[in-house]
């Protein structure tokens, strides 16, 4: 008689507990009244080792999330990085030092250095927070969509069924289990092999690659080194005649190698494949040893960590199956590690998709929403491919040098990464048009660019006169941002202006009161702060309408904290007018979504409205 599966019936599944699948798990959990659930066939989490490096636009994400403090004082920095170059005497020579974060909008001009198990650490941490703790070691064995048009676009409906195995049951009894879920997020590459349909006799391990596998290798290693390099507490990336290598500082005395090997140094004769069982940290180590020559380098203690790659650039050819099964991470997109790219990418997959998937869920946005997580993230995949292949090339290939005019210079290497530092550093990503993104408007806030992310910048909170920063104001919580630029509150005429827009704002025909679900905060479809351009000696916060000052912090002054060291001009450096009301709409994830005049206000109701669904949907759910 054959065993009978346990089944349950959820929202959300996430299969794979790395960066992406965390950052998924931490945002439904945090967004509350979501069933999810986070699976790993792995029995622990990591401890040591693999991905560790932190961009700057990914800490600001992490902070919307409430996480970046905790990884901010347990991390590494990297502000400087270092290059060195082959000299004439035959080893290596330092060429120069430079910034490793080259955009001026960062909030954070450097990139933290941290084992990717404390990073887990800090998702495991907040999930747990919200009763949600991943579950291992539990494989998926089969996926399945149903086919039925109804179910599909059904939203009370399950239309993915999962089988499961519980890899540590103690009996066969408890072994299998079928999930019933309306979404599945596949966070782990093995999603690609399951068995099952997920479109007619399409299976996951069909979705095609594309893109390239170099036959290049590298080495990546973490230790305590005993060195008289004396960049080795900056990043370095290093050319020598010998090969290349990049080092980073880590937490604590730690430091991280990535050392390009050859085939004869990793690859398996028969398949030409990379295996740990042809390196070793000793051979690894001579072959750093002859890069860095005449620098000395030598452990002072046990390699902590170690592994061999492959350097291979390929993206999915798609990222969603019929908007109910999609993929994240190294599941869709794969590159070297060089360029400390990875686990950034994975993190922001899944922060542009969660809110998404919350939203329909709630009732309060169309699923055709969700089309546009392929649309976003597979252009910027596509982007970072593009990108690594270039990287990858000039990391490994030969250095200039008198004997080799032909080979990479300093110039050339630098280059290329500081024309490409605004993508590197996630600072300067650009969502392109969709029902999300609008920039009919951009040029009342020409500096604001619609669908890149909103610009930090501090502002005095007019009721007290503290200093805060916008992007504290905007924390990942599945609400709109609408920042209200009012300008000047002088004068009779501008006083007539802005109360004849707040009643117009008011309006039960006004999207606040259309897309509104009311009741308590966490409920809200649209958070709403006013950002005045006025003298915190002069401005009396109530005189602004109450429509714009649901609670007295909810004010802001474009001016100077107490001391003139923080904060003003804000108005001049996003290009808005102070003399007409602006509206700027940030999306959930942090980034712009439309710029609007105040007089363009049909616009913005259409703007809502083509991915928005009324209240009376909502309460239908």
């Amino acid at each position: 008689m054959p065993l009978q599966a346990l089944e349950s019936f959820i929202d959300v599944l996430i299969i794979g507990a790395g960066p992406a699948g965390l950052m998924c798990g931490n945002a439904l959990a945090a967004a509350g009244g979501i069933k999810v659930r986070i699976i790993d066939q792995r029995p622990s989490k990591i401890a040591v080792g693999h991905a560790d490096g932190l961009q700057p636009r990914t800490i600001e994400v992490l902070q919307s999330y409430g996480l970046a403090e905790r990884l901010l004082r347990e991390g590494g920095q990297l502000h400087m990085c270092a290059y060195y170059n082959p000299s004439h005497a035959g080893g290596i020579e330092f060429t120069i030092r430079v910034p490793d974060v080259t955009i001026p909008t960062a909030r954070f001009p450097f990139k933290i250095a941290l084992h990717q198990g404390a990073i887990e650490d800090a998702f495991l941490d907040s999930m747990a927070q919200h009763n949600l703790i991943v579950d291992r070691p539990v494989k998926p064995l089969a996926i399945e969509l149903s086919q039925d048009h109804e179910q599909l676009h059904s939203r009370s409906s399950y239309p993915v069924k999962v089988t499961l195995a519980r890899l540590d049951a103690a009996i066969d009894a408890d072994k299998l289990e079928v999930i019933h879920a309306k979404y599945v997020v596949g966070a782990d590459v093995m999603i690609r092999h399951l068995e099952g349909h997920i479109r007619g006799s399409e299976r996951l391990s069909k979705l095609p690659w594309m893109g390239i596998r170099q036959i290049t290798y590298g080495a990546s290693l973490t230790w305590f080194p005993d060195t008289n390099f004396p960049d080795i507490r900056n990043k370095a990336a290093i050319h020598s005649t010998h090969g290349s290598l990049m080092t980073i500082p880590r937490e604590g005395d730690k430091v991280r190698l990535y050392v390009q090997l050859s085939e004869e140094n990793v690859a398996e004769p028969a398949t030409g494949r990379a295996s740990k069982s042809q390196s070793s940290p000793e051979k690894i180590l001579e072959v750093a040893r002859r890069t860095l020559h005449p620098f000395y380098i030598s452990p002072l203690s046990d390699i902590e960590w170690w592994t061999i790659y492959t350097i291979g650039q390929r993206v999915a050819s798609r990222f969603s199956v019929e908007d109910r099964v999609f993929i994240a991470g190294d599941a869709c997109h794969t590159h070297s590690p060089n360029a400390g790219q990875g686990m950034n990418a994975s993190i922001n997959d899944t922060h542009n998709l969660a809110w998404k998937i919350v939203q329909v869920l709630r009732g309060w946005a169309n699923p055709s929403i969700l089309r546009t997580y392929e649309s976003e993230r597979r252009k910027y995949a596509k982007d970072l491919i593009e990108f690594d292949k270039r990287y990858a090339a000039l990391f490994s290939g030969k250095p200039r040098t008198s004997d080799k005019q032909d080979g990479v210079s300093h110039e050339e290497f630098h280059k290329a990464y500081k024309t490409a530092s605004g993508f590197t550093s996630g600072i300067g990503i650009h969502y392109g048009p969709s029902m999300i993104v609008n920039a009919k408007h951009q040029h009342c806030a020409k500096n604001l660019v619609v669908g890149q992310r909103m610009l930090p910048q501090v502002f005095v909170r007019a009721a007290d006169a503290r200093p805060v920063e916008i992007h504290d104001l905007l924390p990942a919580d599945i609400r709109f941002k609408i920042l209200i630029f009012l300008g000047s509150v002088e004068g009779e005429s501008r006083l007539a202006e802005i109360n004849a827009f707040a009643q117009e704002l008011s309006s039960s025909n006004g999207f606040l009161q259309k897309y509104s679900t009311g009741g308590q905060t966490s409920l809200c479809t649209f958070d709403l702060t006013t950002i005045v351009a006025g003298n915190k000696k002069d401005i009396n916060y109530l005189s602004v309408p109450q429509i714009f000052r649901a609670h007295w912090s909810k004010v802001l002054l474009d001016d100077t904290d107490v001391t003139g060291s923080k904060g003003g001009g804000a108005y001049e450096r996003f290009g808005i007018s102070t003399e007409s009301i602006t509206f700027v709409i940030v999306r959930p994830d942090g980034y712009v979504g439309m710029v609007a005049p105040a007089t363009a206000l049909d616009d913005v109701h259409e703007y809502f409205a083509s991915f928005l669904l009324p209240r009376h949907w909502s309460s239908r759910l």
